[in-house]
């Protein structure tokens, strides 16, 4: 059996795994990343795969593939690690030199349009060929597949659509330069900043951490919004519109039939129920198969884009 190696690198993990052609993983290992720049995430990725490799191994033999999904920009065609993000762009060349380390055809590409390729190949892109895939996680981001084929840009930046304005006005800044970007409410990273900003203005219980790096809790924001809790209550408000608006608005781009939800802020479907709520009929008319949640478990949708990268599909 041909199995097809994933590296899933986020923000603060790296998730290495061997799956089949199917999208069945068949073994996966978890590893801390905690902050880092180009460079040292290519000495952690090595250390990291060669732990790998040595205390969990192959199925079989080699796996005829490797695929790397990485935050920031990439050019997937040269294999080229562009930059994670303004402040952190080193470009290397990272399909060549895993290539040249393991033996093994590399491909790489950034991480949501990783998920996005998982969700057309073992998710709904067996049903749609015009959809969006929406993360919503530590950040937020979308890929779109038009007519079967997934939007890069000139600068492979599309679909960096957390720097959107959606009209909720709350007054947080954003590194973009601009106020009340999507990002900056509805994810995990926006609802600790609006948590700090609007914690003098709502009572609350919810435990806000003075600690450097460590964020409010989204179970336990969504638990005390479902008590009343006053600041849950109006971070859920505010985050669930800003993310009905931003849906509206990217319908309204590129005409899709599907729009599938990811990450870790809507797997529960707690937040998802109070977006459906907010969109309006009109402007969802022709999304026919709604606004829905991937079926495709998010703790590994990121290793599955991975192995569809590895697939070079």
């Amino acid at each position: 059996m041909e199995t097809y190696l994933g590296l899933d690198l986020g923000g603060t993990k790296l998730l290495i795994g061997e799956s089949d052609c199917r999208g069945n993983i068949l073994k996966y290992k978890k590893y801390d990343s905690g902050y880092f720049s180009q460079q040292s995430a290519l000495e952690i990725i090595k250390y990291s795969l060669d732990d790998y490799i040595k205390t969990v191994g192959w199925t079989n033999s080699k796996p005829v593939g490797m695929g790397v999904g990485l935050i920031g920009r990439v050019d997937p065609e040269q294999g080229i690690w562009l930059q994670i993000d303004p402040s952190r762009t080193q470009p290397i060349p990272l399909a060549r030199e895993l290539f040249d380390l393991y033996g093994i055809p590399c491909h790489i590409d950034n991480d949501v349009k990783s998920a996005t390729r998982a969700e057309r190949h073992f998710g709904f892109g067996q049903l749609s060929k015009n959809f969006i895939y929406v993360n919503v996680g530590t950040g937020i981001a979308a890929g779109f597949v038009v007519n079967g084929r997934q939007i890069r840009g000139s600068h492979y930046n599309a679909g960096e659509v957390g720097h959107t304005q959606v009209g909720v006005n709350i007054g947080i800044p954003c590194g973009c330069g601009r106020k009340d970007c999507v990002e900056q409410i509805a994810s995990g990273i926006g609802f600790d900043r609006c948590a700090r900003l609007l914690k003098p203005t709502f009572k609350t219980n919810l435990h806000i951490s003075d600690e450097p790096g460590e964020r409010v809790s989204i179970p336990e924001v969504f638990e005390l919004s479902k008590k009343g809790d006053p600041l849950c209550l109006e971070l859920v408000e505010n985050a669930s519109q800003a993310l009905a608006n931003l849906i509206m608005n990217l319908v309204r781009v590129s005409d899709p039939d599907t729009v599938v939800l990811g990450g870790g802020i809507v797997s529960d479907g707690y937040i998802h129920t109070k977006v459906l709520e907010k969109l309006n009929a009109n402007t969802i008319r022709f999304v026919k198969n709604g606004v829905v949640i991937t079926k495709l478990n998010p703790d590994f949708i990121g290793l599955l884009g991975a192995a569809a990268v590895a697939m070079n599909v």
